[in-house]
């Protein structure tokens, strides 16, 4: 019946859909309604319960009374991410301002740690709005993630990778977001869905992904094989325990 279907909130980035691709299947679609939108929003929405399972931001964990990772996949990385980028016109120790991108929660916590224990650096943190990607000029810089990141690889000299500094800074992969409940759920859903979430991201399926969505500004299939990792392996879990770790300890505010 259509209310008792889950309702599941998703990102419309091209980094979720191989993980998308499978909830077309009617052996799972037919279990849920979903609901697209950018990050920090669905995990508003799961904080809310205007959603009962949502691809969230790790960095919003904490922040829901109880939860549930549902699927052994999710974004992560292994190595440079590519969509996830502080792009300067300078180099880092040349930067005073940072703007922090409005659709993130993750990426914008980890700059912030980053800044302050990898870079070791101290630079004047901006709220941003859409938009703001024009204002990243002289020693201004910004945390731009997912297509928008991709389409501003050619604009801008320093490209500081977030991924790439994580593992350089913890020795750990690096889990973006995650497949998250903020209660449980039928055990026979969770079944279907995580085999769901995993069938676009290899073989034949994520080939079908790529065609599904043409792309002029970046090669998918090296984006979907050499720089999303879509497994949330041992090594990942690792990660995200180590930098939810971090988020038990506040940093200094700038």
């Amino acid at each position: 019946m259509a209310e008792e279907k889950i309702r599941v909130a998703a990102v419309s980035y091209l980094n979720t859909k191989p993980l998308l691709f499978g909830l077309r299947d009617a052996s799972v679609a037919d279990q849920l309604v979903l609901s697209m939108d950018y990050p920090a929003k669905i995990g508003q929405q799961l904080i809310a319960d205007e959603v009962d399972l949502a691809l969230i931001p790790v960095a919003l964990i904490p922040q829901l009374p109880e939860h549930y990772i549902v699927s052994d996949y999710c974004i992560g990385a292994d190595g440079p991410v590519a969509s996830v980028c502080l792009f300067s016109d300078v180099p880092m120790e040349e930067i005073e301002n940072v703007y922090l991108d409005y659709q993130s929660r993750s990426s914008v916590t980890l700059v912030r740690l980053l800044l302050r224990k990898y870079w070791k650096v101290r630079p004047v943190l901006l709220q941003a709005s859409a938009g703001y990607e024009q204002k990243i000029n002289g020693t201004t810089a910004g945390v731009v993630i997912g297509d928008r990141a991709l389409q501003l690889r050619s604009r801008h000299r320093y490209i500081y990778d977030l991924a790439e500094a994580w593992i350089n800074f913890a020795g750990l992969p690096f889990v973006f977001a995650a497949w998250v409940s903020n209660k449980k759920l039928p055990a026979s859903f969770i079944g279907d869905f995580n085999k769901a979430t995993g069938l676009g991201t290899t073989g034949e399926a994520l080939e079908k992904v790529i065609a599904e969505n043409p792309c002029d500004f970046f090669d998918l299939h090296d984006y979907y094989t050499k720089h999303i990792s879509f497994t949330l392996d041992a090594d990942k879990k690792k990660g995200l325990e180590k930098f939810l770790q971090y988020l038990r300890q506040p940093l200094e505010r700038s």
